[in-house]
């Protein structure tokens, strides 16, 4: 009877542990590094990711640094990340230059990165998921045009001067300036690094080195906010502001008409589309270089439009 019961004891834990260990050995582990966690553009991107990692049935973790101008801490979770020996990796660059030697050692170890939001200056992402941003800052350059009448004096509060999406807002909102109306002088980029109190300081300081300025457009959620906090404490008036991303306090300051219209990108599609370009690569597939995940301008007339509401976050 002893025997007996040691030999089904032997065979029930080996047959427990052969599924855990089945199970270990199929897990799909994806981490993705975002460029933070400050803004709410970012837990919507990481509501999409997690959504696919259902559907796919793969293991993800997300993080970012505490605020976007962390470059340095940014690449250490980037190393932490590859030294896990991951299935794939997305990756929000802050900086479009820094990580390109980590991305070179998950390309020589046949890790796939899909980059997502911001691209780097690299081919080694098989794909990049994101919004054109050049396209839809020059959307927002057509609308801040058409708000004050086609000429005038307007300034760019953006998030950064590194990442892909920085370069890309500020040069789409310049160059459309430039290429279309020659009315509008665009007379200075300010950068508060996506930080509301940094771009509410950096509004000031505009504001009173220009009290003739016609518009702003804030290049991302902080910045955006960071201007209608400026204009609000210097009590300017008159003042066209056009925003980009969404987020509570963005949304009720179109409704309040603080603010006159905002981009809002598709973050919770980023986010899906991220991972599930991500599983397809690790599976040798076939995956687009680029992935647009769209965007749209809102304002108060159309933000309660079932089409704008589904991708705007609080």
């Amino acid at each position: 009877m002893l025997t007996r019961r040691f030999v089904l004891g032997a065979l029930s834990a080996a047959t427990l542990a052969a599924p855990a260990s089945m199970a270990m050995a199929e897990e799909i582990y994806i981490p993705l590094v975002s460029k933070g966690f400050q803004h709410q553009f970012w837990q919507a991107v990481k509501q999409g990711a997690e959504q696919a990692a259902e559907e796919f049935d793969v293991t993800i973790t997300f993080e970012g640094p505490d605020n976007e101008t962390m470059v340095d801490r940014q690449i250490d979770m980037l190393a932490a990340a590859l030294a896990n020996n991951p299935k794939a990796i997305g990756f929000a660059a802050l900086d479009s230059q820094a990580a390109i030697p980590l991305l070179k050692q998950a390309n020589d170890k046949g890790i796939p990165i899909i980059a997502f939001d911001s691209g780097v200056d690299s081919d080694i992402p098989v794909s990049t998921a994101t919004t054109d941003n050049l396209a839809a800052a020059g959307l927002a350059a057509d609308k801040m045009a058409e708000k004050i009448g086609g000429k005038g004096k307007v300034a760019v509060v953006a998030h950064d001067q590194t990442s892909r999406t920085g370069i890309d807002r500020r040069d789409g909102f310049v160059n459309r300036i430039a290429e279309k109306y020659p009315d509008i002088e665009v007379v200075t980029v300010q950068y508060g690094q996506g930080d509301h109190l940094k771009s509410t300081e950096v509004t000031k300081a505009i504001l009173t080195a220009n009290p003739d300025l016609d518009g702003i457009f804030g290049t991302n959620e902080g910045s955006a906010i960071g201007v209608v906090n400026g204009v609000q404490e210097l009590g300017t008036e008159g003042l066209v502001i056009i925003g980009y991303d969404s987020g509570k306090a963005q949304k009720d300051a179109i409704k309040s008409g603080l603010m006159t219209g905002a981009i809002t990108q598709n973050p919770v599609g980023i986010g899906y589309e991220t991972v599930k370009a991500a599983v397809a690569a690790m599976k040798g597939e076939e995956v687009p270089a680029l992935i647009d995940t769209g965007f749209y301008y809102y304002d108060a007339s159309n933000i309660d439009d079932p089409k704008i509401a589904a991708v705007l976050y609080d």
